[in-house]
């Protein structure tokens, strides 16, 4: 069984950053990409960001515009997301998902979510 636990959501007024984190863990062996994803309501859900298994490659929602980075820490099982310059219309339930193994053609692992609020 694979975990994905999401942390780091919360209120932030319009300008500010907040820093989203994601845990992987359990029977994982082999490579994998993570990636995240939010969803408002009702809204569909829409790619954020993902990044390889080395860290060498990431991807951005065309929204992102620069303001957010995704990055995976040295022991690989964990995917940050610092977001910058946010917007009100950044908010929503931002998800944190593993594409296991890494030739997968779709994320197959999901986190339950974290809140992000944007206040205008």
């Amino acid at each position: 069984q694979v975990q994905l636990v999401e942390s780091g959501g919360g209120l932030v007024q319009t300008g500010g950053s907040l820093s989203l984190s994601c845990a992987a863990s359990g029977r994982i062996f082999s490579p994998y990409a993570m990636g995240w994803f939010r969803q408002a309501p009702g809204k569909e859900r829409e790619f954020v960001a993902d990044i390889t298994w080395s860290g060498d490659t990431t991807s951005y929602g065309n929204f992102v515009k620069g303001r957010f980075t995704i990055s995976r820490g040295n022991a690989k099982n964990m995917v940050y997301l610092q977001m910058n310059s946010l917007k009100p219309e950044d908010t929503a339930v931002y998800r944190c998902a593993a594409k296991i193994p890494d030739y997968a053609e779709v994320y197959n692992y999901w986190g339950q979510g974290t809140q992000v609020t944007v206040s205008s």
